[in-house]
């Protein structure tokens, strides 16, 4: 086994390499070697590993690799044994689980670890050093998992959208949940650095009833709201674009996104519309995730007509129930009222308490310190 520091990119010169970690989650120092590790190997396979306490799923970090890296072969292996790097027994207890999950001979483990000469011995390859003083990207998984906001820059795309916490603001006709969803979102990008970037996603449906109502009109100029007719399965289709958008925005702004109303809501619309619910729009609700919702009420909002409401006598019912439906599905959500000023203030307050919980990672599995090493 040799070892070297990182090389100048240039043509292959290992046929299979091996970059090998937790992705707990992966940040730019993970992909940074990832790609250094490709621009030298024929073949390259990532190998992830975590541990049942861990509280981010192996399959998503898989997935999350995969996504990022393409070209690479990316695998995934549960070792709950926990970590000694003193002890010979316990590093080949790791190494069955490594060779098992790669499956064939490596040439080159590239790591940015003190445990990567050890490593690489044991797989019979060469050792490739990756800017193991974190020079290039001064991050690391356990700086994330402590402060996600604070390293936000760090983060890709697949994990921002899961890290991301998603706020909606849904209601009645007519009850400001445009006005407050986009007022919270110009609140957070004010506050300037990682919140900069905070998205704003529209009410689908909307923009959906406006395209009947243009359509049913280009037919015949006198139609109205009242001419417009729907059928259950555009519901699904509502549903399913409402959460594209979403996950759409929640990958490329900050750590906190505010929705105008969102594939839940869809559900309770297709009761008001079609008379019963749709368990396919209640199937694409129960597979998304909200961190907060915002329910305003009906109350203290004098109704106007846009041409695409259908009236005041309805709100109530619609108010109670989207209440119903958030207090069933054991959603996290406040009833904000009052005048716009103080509707906004509520919600500042309230999304402000979520963020300073902070984001709950379960520790990895300790490294075993022997007294002689200490």
């Amino acid at each position: 086994m040799r070892r070297r520091d990182e090389p100048v990119h240039g043509e292959p010169r290992h046929k299979r390499g091996l970059v090998l970690g937790k992705f707990y989650p992966p940040h730019a120092g993970h992909h940074h070697l990832v790609r250094t590790a490709q621009d030298q190997c024929e073949r390259l396979t990532v190998l992830v590993c975590a541990a049942s306490v861990e509280s981010v799923p192996l399959a998503d970090r898989v997935a999350w690799m995969r996504e990022a890296h393409p070209g690479a072969e990316v695998v995934g292996a549960v070792d709950d044994i926990p970590v000694d790097l003193h002890d010979p027994e316990v590093w080949e207890a790791h190494m069955e689980i490594f060779r098992r999950a790669v499956g064939h001979r490596i040439d080159a483990v590239f790591t940015s670890e003190e445990y990567g000469t050890e490593l690489a011995r044991r797989f019979g390859a060469e050792e490739v050093c990756v800017d193991r003083d974190r020079t290039l990207f001064p991050v690391s998984g356990t700086a994330v998992r402590a402060d996600p906001a604070g390293n936000w820059e760090f983060l890709g795309p697949a994990v921002r959208a899961a890290l991301t916490r998603r706020i909606v603001v849904l209601g009645a006709e007519s009850t400001g949940t445009t006005t407050l969803s986009r007022a919270l979102a110009e609140h957070w990008r004010r506050r300037g650095g990682v919140w900069a970037k905070t998205g704003w996603v529209e009410e689908y449906g909307r923009r959906y009833s406006e395209e009947r109502l243009a359509a049913a009109r280009a037919a015949d100029p006198t139609a109205t709201w009242a001419d417009v007719s729907f059928t259950s399965a555009e519901f699904p289709l509502i549903a399913r674009r409402q959460d594209e958008e979403e996950e759409r925005a929640a990958r490329l702004g900050s750590p906190v996104l505010f929705c105008d109303t969102d594939s839940l809501a869809t559900g309770i619309w297709h009761e008001r519309y079609m008379g019963g619910r749709s368990e396919e729009v209640q199937r694409i609700a129960a597979g998304t995730r909200r961190d907060l919702y915002l329910l305003t009420d009906h109350a203290d909002v004098p109704f106007e007509d846009d041409g695409l409401r259908d009236g005041p006598q309805l709100r109530p019912w619609m108010t109670g129930r989207f209440r119903e439906e958030l207090e069933r599905t054991g959603q996290r959500f406040l009833v904000v009222s009052g005048d716009r000023e103080t509707r906004l203030a509520t919600a500042v307050a309230a999304v402000d308490e979520l963020l300073s919980e902070g984001w709950h990672f379960a520790d990895p599995l300790p490294e075993r310190v022997r007294e002689d090493s200490r």
